[in-house]
């Protein structure tokens, strides 16, 4: 039997900077496949740590935990539970 292992799904977007400041960089996290979510284990404003599970897919009857692969902010959510999710739909961005 396979053990199933954890996906991390996710893509990095840098923000332009403005009069010398830079701005916070947003981590977007996608869905890798077609999925259910099962779960959001994590709330707009919190933090969020490398390791954490953010958010429990399912998919083919296999549970599959969504792994942050950088620590930050939850800037926003853009699933809820028992939604279909498609490859490449935006779970959630993470703000540094």
């Amino acid at each position: 039997m396979v053990e199933p292992r954890p996906l991390v799904l996710e893509y990095a977007r840098v923000t332009a900077s403005v009069g010398g400041m830079p701005k916070p960089q947003e981590i977007q996290i996608v869905a890798e496949m077609v999925a259910n979510v099962m779960s959001i284990d994590v709330v707009t404003g919190g933090a969020v740590a490398v390791g954490d599970t953010v958010i429990l897919l399912e998919s083919m009857k296999m549970e599959i935990p969504v792994i942050a692969e950088h620590a930050g902010t939850v800037g926003g959510i853009f699933v809820t539970p028992g939604d279909v999710v498609q490859e490449g739909d935006v779970l959630l961005s993470i703000t540094n």
